[in-house]
């Protein structure tokens, strides 16, 4: 495939009046790793919405797999490999774990092998989530209902997996195995894309960063030379002490 996988080029995007993406363009190639940081309000969540087909721009393209999907709907983007995990507790909360986990074989959903070997590919990844297939997701922890979350999104065998707060409200030990989880996935082929406050997470998992801030790309670069920018480093520690995010920019 010539080109890179996701190729996003002079996007802008507004609410209503309030323009949020002023001229955006990132690339993710195949097999990539990649962060997208920030400040807060920076308007990451918002390109990911727009990528994903759930927030149309006013100017610029999506281009996936080199194929122009601007106009898509966000089910036909699904289709063609290109998921994304809302920020939160993104799961039908009534619907038990197994019914979660089943919708996001919708592409394929008559195909009950391929929809089985993907759930159970899935268990195999969180194996937290067998004993709680027959419960509402609502009831399952903020942990375990983020593995539903990117369960689901796994489900549908993504080209591009994006993921929206991968590690916001989760406790340490929680993330280091969804963390883990994500590493199997990348290491297996699928390339990702993800929002992430933590500095150290992000590390872990990314080679690439783009830096946003106040709707434009600031940096664009390997993880390594951000780590260099120490000013741009220390911002993405939201609600973190100056001393905390110190340590991690110098060490």
């Amino acid at each position: 495939m010539a080109g890179p996988l996701l190729n996003v080029a002079d996007i802008d995007c507004s609410y209503g009046a309030l323009q949020v993406l002023f001229g955006v363009s990132l690339t993710v190639e195949e097999g990539g790793r990649v962060a997208l940081l920030g400040t807060n309000g920076a308007g990451k969540s918002t390109l990911l919405r727009t990528v994903a087909g759930l927030l149309p721009p006013s100017a610029g393209t999506v281009r996936f797999a080199g194929e122009d999907v601007t106009a898509l709907a966000p089910h036909e983007r699904v289709a063609r490999g290109l998921t994304l995990v809302e920020g939160g507790r993104a799961t039908f909360a009534s619907l038990t774990v197994a019914e979660n986990l089943r919708m996001g074989a919708f592409p394929f959903l008559r195909q009950r092998r391929r929809v089985d070997e993907r759930i159970d590919a899935v268990l195999d990844l969180f194996p937290q989530l067998r004993p709680r297939l027959d419960q509402p997701a609502g009831v399952c922890s903020g942990g375990e209902q983020q593995m539903v979350a990117i369960g689901r999104a796994l489900v549908a065998e993504p080209r591009l997996l994006m993921i929206d707060e991968l590690s916001l409200g989760l406790a340490p030990i929680v993330m280091a195995e969804i963390v883990a989880a994500i590493e199997r996935v990348a290491d297996a082929g699928t390339t990702v894309l993800l929002v992430e406050q933590s500095l150290n997470v992000a590390l872990s998992l990314a080679t690439w960063a783009y830096f946003m801030e106040k709707g434009e790309v600031r940096f664009a670069g390997p993880t390594s030379e951000l780590l260099e920018r120490g000013d741009l480093a220390r911002s993405v520690f939201f609600g973190a002490d100056s001393a905390a995010a110190e340590r991690v920019v110098t060490s």
